[in-house]
């Protein structure tokens, strides 16, 4: 192993033990120590790769977006000629997906998305990682036949983080939607905004 990808390889250590903490404790327990101790790396180890708080929320922030988008499976959204029934099965598999067995990360992304209210230099990290997906679906239902592709985008994330947020930190928590559900209902927005 080179000392380039040893180096990639302890990042994304770190970074995946800070956003388990992130889900598990909340950013109060979110420090250098709690994250070597939850790696198993020699104390210090977590301050060597991210000497401050904001490196280390902003290497969490980049791992969050690697890891969201394999589970949101960018790299399988369906060709935009293969119909509305295709993106709804594929943003209703990456919604469930969130909702049941990445819910940490889910906890995780809304523990740095508070926290980047409060911070303008992550704010900008954290809207840089999201406009992968954002700009993926935002051609996505342009190709669908949306005459606002823009709005329609925002309203469809809005409606899964709603779903994700009622969910997994939320009043339905202890109610998680099964898959149909979920599809059911993506159906119905986007019918509204593409065939209504």
């Amino acid at each position: 192993m080179s000392v380039r990808t040893a180096g990639a390889a302890r990042a994304d250590l770190v970074a995946d033990a800070a956003l388990a903490l992130l889900a598990e404790r909340g950013m109060r327990g979110l420090t250098h120590r709690a994250v070597d101790e939850a790696a198993g790396l020699p104390q210090g180890s977590t301050s060597n790769l991210a000497r401050t708080r904001q490196a280390l929320l902003e290497l969490a922030v980049r791992r969050l977006a690697d890891r969201e988008a394999r589970v949101l499976a960018l790299h399988e959204m369906p060709d935009p000629a293969a119909g509305t029934d295709s993106l709804v099965d594929a943003l209703a598999l990456a919604t469930h997906r969130a909702l049941t067995r990445n819910r940490d990360l889910t906890l995780a992304r809304y523990e740095l998305a508070l926290e980047a209210t409060r911070r303008p230099e992550l704010r900008a990290h954290f809207d840089a990682a999201g406009a992968r997906f954002r700009d993926q679906l935002t051609a996505l239902v342009t190709a669908l036949g949306s005459t606002a592709p823009e709005r329609h985008a925002l309203t469809l994330i809005a409606w899964a983080d709603g779903l994700m947020f009622s969910c997994v930190a939320g009043s339905f928590s202890a109610r998680v939607p099964d898959l149909a559900a979920v599809r059911e209902s993506l159906r119905e927005v986007l019918d509204g905004m593409i065939i209504g």
